[in-house]
């Protein structure tokens, strides 16, 4: 890989770039999933490339290539270096980066058992038991289960004098079920919507889940919410899960706050931002219990967003997002933060494979764990709905207005929680959602959700986010029906 690496680096110095970086990537892809105890995706994957960027006549340059010769790679290089000369007669002015120091490390996250090295089968076992399990519960249409995992293996060289290798490891897993009743559907998933629970680590999450274990429970509250009665409408106070909540700092927080949408630099698959640069340290985003960091740190958690080093060399760190309610920090770039004239980049800059750019994502955007004991946040509340696990939602393209329902709820009425209740959802606005916030559980029951399959870019990089949180109290919301009859 140091080789390849090289031979970029000299080939664009000698064509003229002022600046060059490049990525070696090698990622390994394991997916599983069943259904209704039949196995339906069982696929393995290897992609070995490099990209490499450039700066050259004062504007950017990208070109990729799996032809791993000299030959190759150098006309790869080359060809980043015409894009670059190309892009420059077009260009307003020159690309400015804030500076960075050199690094020469390596890095690897910390997991017992390498996923790739479990025999396929078992892994299979383990989804079509859970599937059996829900199918026991009579009124269950659909058993479904995934298992996903991911070994990431990156150098990252740059002319400036970086040499980084990292290696990642991703798994995840969850199981939904399904039922049909009449005109309705109801579902229950677990450990959480949308792919379950996914973090960097190895087949020992997996084992942690036990998705065997709790897919009759699971399988239950999916048959029980069709004789639920259906969530009360109007203003009143919710209690969000972690996971849910989890969802709300992603969607509300975590994607306005992308600098190069708040610049209009990128507006796809989310649109741009209302966190306009007028409103850093001045806008008064949340109560003044909530504060949110932006942390790629090991030491915050093995999020997906987690890692050593971004795909442009710049350490990984915790930045301060919303401060005692204050919003204090972007997700940027080393370009990024010199346009709004920042002294150094945030770290967020990174790509899904090697055949694409960098750009900044979310690293483990989390709110910090407040001190209420989660007893005591449902007897201190007399009349609130208690919603968890997303089932879907919709945001406009400032991340402003936003609706949220969730597959079940519960009636907390005189300080306990009651009945369950179903389809229930919420809307709101950002700011002001944020700051109706007056209770927040603690660290005992912070979770760090994995979110991977967030969406950016054209053409799209799919990207794994991390969202820690604890259940939270949210006062005088606007309550409705989802999916209502």
């Amino acid at each position: 890989m140091q080789d390849w690496a090289n031979w970029a680096i000299e080939t664009a110095k000698r064509r003229g770039a002022s600046y060059a970086d490049v990525r070696v990537m090698d990622v390994r892809h394991r997916d599983i999933s069943t259904k209704n105890s039949e196995v339906g995706t069982l696929a393995e994957s290897e992609s070995l490339g490099l990209g490499i960027r450039v700066i050259a006549s004062g504007a950017w340059g990208f070109a990729s290539t799996d032809r791993l010769t000299r030959e190759g790679i150098q006309a790869c290089a080359a060809e980043a270096v015409s894009i670059a000369k190309a892009s420059a007669l077009a260009k307003r002015e020159n690309v400015a980066l804030v500076p960075e120091k050199s690094y020469v490390d390596t890095w690897q996250n910390p997991f017992v058992k390498d996923p790739f090295r479990i025999p396929v089968e078992r892994q299979i076992e383990v989804l079509l038991d859970a599937n059996k399990e829900m199918r026991r519960v009579k009124g269950i249409t659909v058993a479904e289960g995934s298992m996903s995992f991911r070994r990431i293996e990156q150098l990252f060289v740059s002319s400036s004098g970086s040499s980084i290798h990292q290696i990642k490891m991703q798994s995840g897993a969850g199981i939904v079920a399904t039922s049909f009743a009449g005109s309705e559907i109801q579902k229950r998933s677990y450990p959480n919507s949308f792919g379950g629970q996914h973090m960097l680590q190895g087949y020992e999450l997996i084992e942690s889940l036990d998705l065997v274990g709790n897919a009759q429970r699971i399988a239950e509250e999916c048959v029980a919410l069709h004789s639920a009665a259906q969530c009360p409408e109007g203003q009143g106070t919710i209690i969000l899960g972690s996971s849910q909540l989890g969802l709300q700092i992603h969607e509300s927080i975590g994607h306005p706050i992308e600098l190069d949408r708040v610049l209009g630099m990128e507006a796809n698959f989310a649109g741009m931002s209302f966190l306009t640069t007028e409103k850093l340290r001045h806008l008064k985003y949340g109560s003044d219990i909530v504060n949110v960091v932006a942390d790629a740190r090991l030491e915050h958690g093995p999020g997906l967003g987690t890692f050593a080093y971004d795909d442009e060399g710049v350490p990984a760190k915790c930045t301060p997002i919303i401060t005692n309610g204050l919003f204090t920090g972007y997700l940027s770039s080393r370009e990024t933060a010199s346009a709004i004239g920042e002294n150094q980049s945030g770290g967020t800059m990174r790509c899904e494979s090697w055949n694409r750019l960098p750009m900044i994502r979310m690293t483990n955007i989390s709110i910090n764990p407040g001190t209420w004991r989660y007893d005591d946040l449902i007897s201190d509340t007399d009349d609130a709905i208690l919603m968890e696990t997303n089932r879907s939602w919709s945001i406009d393209d400032k991340r402003y207005h936003f609706q949220f329902s969730t597959e079940i709820g519960w009636e907390v009425k005189d300080g306990k929680i009651g009945r369950m209740i179903k389809n229930p959802s919420y809307s709101g606005i950002t700011t002001e959602f944020w700051n109706s916030c007056d209770a927040i559980c603690s660290r005992d029951y912070w979770t760090l959700w994995g979110t991977p399959n967030c969406g950016k870019g054209q053409p799209q990089q799919v990207m794994g986010t991390g969202h820690g949180a604890a259940p939270a109290r949210f006062r005088n919301i606007k309550i409705g029906v989802a999916f209502a009859k």
